[in-house]
């Protein structure tokens, strides 16, 4: 698979509301609610309740905006480009761009997560991908320069900063390497 505008693009799967993963995260809410209610009570149950849906009504306008360039960055980019630059023929190059571009977006996971797909469906390869959101978890610029030079002894963040480095790009290798004998 060469990602180019005369290849297919990746096909989509229907997504069922209940999976694997949210019988899990239920598993654990429940598990949590019936941990509160025995510790602390019913109010307390109640509040966190609460909380949760405040908090619900904040980020559920950011992550519509995500989905929304989730569906739409795959229409405004050109899938040829996009394969050149990161798909699964870009060799290393294309590996360092996208843990380059992790580590420059500003956001949170909000903004990487449907970048990320995004990109997937536009022609980035899966090592890409993970490079990509390794970048971005690994070398964020904007965490680093904000918080960790603000809070951390410098040598502190060189070291742990320059250690990881590396580490985006070898990802994305293990990962094409994956995909190459189990395609994803």
């Amino acid at each position: 698979m060469k990602n180019i505008a005369a290849d297919p693009p990746a096909e989509r799967h229907p997504r069922k509301v209940i999976d694997g993963s949210l019988l899990v995260l239920l598993g654990f809410t429940l598990a949590g609610a019936a941990a509160v209610l025995w510790i602390a009570g019913v109010a307390r149950a109640l509040d966190i309740i609460a909380e949760t849906f405040g908090l619900l009504g904040i980020l559920a306008p950011k992550i519509a905006a995500g989905i929304y360039i989730a569906a739409t960055l795959p229409m405004l980019l050109l899938r040829d480009r996009v394969g050149r630059l990161i798909g699964q023929e870009s060799g290393l190059r294309g590996l360092a761009v996208a843990a380059a571009c992790g580590a420059a977006i500003p956001g949170g996971p909000m903004m990487t997560f449907p970048l990320a797909a995004g990109l997937t469906v536009a022609g980035a390869d899966f090592g890409a991908m993970v490079a990509f959101v390794s970048g971005w978890s690994l070398l964020g610029l904007n965490r680093t320069l904000i918080w960790e030079f603000s809070f951390l002894p410098s040598h502190l963040v060189w070291t742990r900063y320059l250690l990881c480095l590396p580490v985006p790009v070898l990802l994305g290798l293990v990962a094409r390497a994956i995909t190459r004998r189990r395609p994803v």
